[in-house]
């Protein structure tokens, strides 16, 4: 049976279990998208599940009391269908199938299945009469001075608030359409100068349909067109179109691939404004009205012009924020090192930065094979979780390797000389750090020799589902005192048992203590032990690693070989 079809099941049996309470309820994945709902909330809502599945469920019902949508950063349900947390509120309005408001209560929960960890459930109930028809702000409508300024607002919480392009680039369809307009079109320059039509967006009802057929890749601006995208795309100022303004003969492919837009769109009526950054054109924004028989005036195309300018804010902070984390990505697979391939020794790692990092940070993992024929295992944890602690893990790592490699002492002689030498020559005041060596006799019994420098203890998963820590070994971190001896400890590996290295990061959080970590990562890691270790690696992170994780989190899994190795 396919993950899919078995996730669907997982789903459907929620749905069955819970489909007889007397309230409403809701399934969301990962995305805030619904994938379930009950009959009382088809009730209640005036819509059939059909309708609903896969539609986004904050933009799909929430509203205030007004009628107006709830922006998404102050949405509730979103945060926790994103944190995997638990959110409630009494005094809410969602909108019916028919246009009208109905108050309801609700709360918001995890109910994430094993093959779909990150479901979140939605119970709701009415606390009165479905009321006055939600309140829409017509395509082409004008908008008062303080709803310009809420729009104007609402467009600088939105837009700064995510530092991804693509996701900025939606959010500002979404503000634009079908308030201001009933179709949006948004050009990008690349980097490189190039410009592609991200979207061609058309408000149809409340949602909002991209037309794919219209995007894709653009000619190149004319230097001196005076039409009025090709002005924009130059940083030009902003102009008022229509479809008479491409009728003469083009002076450029910009103009073909314009009069081909209002042919296929039908707009009358349109404003193209330039998306600059006070270092660089971004891009052009064109709102269009063919829907509405109002045409666009001078004081639209000042709003549009505000609306572009903090777009511009934006975008550049993205691009930058873009441009600096692949840097720091083509630096971490350079830090970290590629697994050998070992005959009959199975072995995989993961490496998750911290949430608040820029793809980099001090956890990091290492295997390779020593001169005398063992396995190095090593993990490790420079505090920090930045480029500076990246560094001071590169610089331990590089000299464990060295020291392994040509000193065949045991494990605990070798860290002796790495505490040591990075007093001196390292530029790291902390760090923890597990060092193994794995070894296999004739008779082809695996053997572990390692200690340990302050770190949470190896975890060893035996092929029944057993599951303990090897707590031996323990001494105090690097960089605390080196005239501290340090001790080895040896364990003898069963066969198609699993070993389990990882950084705090998988099992600690705000919320909860380590011990509740351990206890959990103990649990999962003993119902995955006959699963392929890939599979029994990223189901141990995504089940383990705690939802309010605010650190980095690597982890190293190596499977004995078996006795038919």
């Amino acid at each position: 049976m396919s993950g899919v079809s078995r996730s669907s099941e997982e789903l459907a049996g929620v749905m069955r279990a819970l489909g007889t309470l007397d309230a409403g309820m809701l399934l969301a994945d990962e995305r805030g998208c619904i994938v379930g709902a009950n009959r009382r909330a088809e009730q209640l809502l005036g819509r059939s599940g059909g309708d609903m599945a896969g539609q986004d469920a904050h933009d799909l019902l929430h509203r205030d009391r007004g009628g107006e949508p709830v922006p998404r950063s102050r949405c509730p349900i979103r945060a926790a269908v994103l944190a995997g947390r638990t959110e409630q509120d009494s005094d809410a309005w969602f909108e019916r199938g028919d246009g009208t408001l109905l108050p309801v209560s609700w709360l918001a929960t995890s109910c994430g299945t094993e093959l779909s960890p990150a479901t979140t459930l939605i119970l709701f109930h009415a606390t009165g009469r479905a009321g006055s028809p939600a309140r829409r702000t017509p395509a082409g409508g004008r908008l008062s001075e303080l709803e310009q300024l809420a729009l104007l607002a609402e467009t600088t919480t939105l837009l700064t608030s995510t530092l991804d392009i693509d996701v900025a680039l939606h959010r500002l369809i979404d503000l634009v359409v079908p308030r201001l307009a009933d179709w949006a079109v948004i050009d990008v320059v690349t980097e490189e100068k190039d410009v592609t039509r991200f979207a061609v967006a058309h408000a149809e009802g409340d949602r909002v349909v991209l037309r794919e057929d219209l995007q894709g890749p653009m000619p190149p601006v004319p230097a001196s067109s005076p039409m009025p995208l090709s002005r924009a795309l130059r940083g030009a100022a902003s102009a008022i179109a229509g479809p008479e303004t491409y009728q003469g003969p083009p002076d450029s492919g910009v103009a073909v691939v314009q009069r081909r837009l209002f042919q296929a769109t039908g707009m009358h009526s349109a404003v193209v404004v330039p998306v600059r950054s006070p270092h660089a054109v971004l891009g052009a924004l064109t709102l269009g009205r063919a829907d509405q028989p109002e045409r666009f005036v001078a004081s639209d195309a000042a709003l549009l012009e505000d609306i572009a300018r903090r777009a511009g804010l934006a975008l550049e902070n993205a691009r930058l924020y873009q441009r600096q984390r692949k840097v720091a990505e083509t630096m971490q697979r350079h830090l970290l090192p590629q697994l050998p391939r070992l005959p009959g020794l199975d072995m995989t790692a993961r490496y998750l930065p911290a949430p608040d990092a820029s793809q980099v940070g001090g956890d990091w993992y290492d295997a390779f094979l020593l001169s005398d024929g063992a396995v190095a295992v090593v993990i490790g944890d420079v505090v920090g979780h930045d480029l500076e602690a990246a560094a001071g893990m590169s610089q331990l790592r590089n000299m464990l390797r060295a020291y392994a490699w040509s000193q065949q002492e045991p494990p605990a002689k070798v860290l002796e000389w790495v505490d040591h030498a990075a007093l001196h020559i390292a530029e790291v005041t902390m760090a923890t750090m597990i060092f193994g060596r794995m070894t296999t006799d004739d008779a082809g019994r695996c053997t572990l020799c390692w200690t340990n420098a302050g770190h949470p203890p190896p975890l060893l998963v035996t092929p029944d589902g057993g599951a303990g820590y090897l707590g031996d070994g323990h001494g105090v971190l690097l960089g605390v005192a080196q005239d501290e001896a340090r001790h080895d400890t040896t364990a003898h590996l069963p066969p198609d048992a699993t070993l389990l290295l990882y950084t705090d990061g998988l099992i600690e959080s705000p919320a909860h203590g380590m011990d509740e970590g351990m206890s959990r990562l103990r649990r999962h890691a003993a119902s995955l032990a006959r699963h392929p270790l890939e599979t029994f690696a990223d189901q141990v992170l995504a089940r383990t690693r705690p939802p309010d994780n605010d650190d980095d989190v690597a982890l190293l899994a190596v499977r004995v070989p078996g006795t038919s190795a």
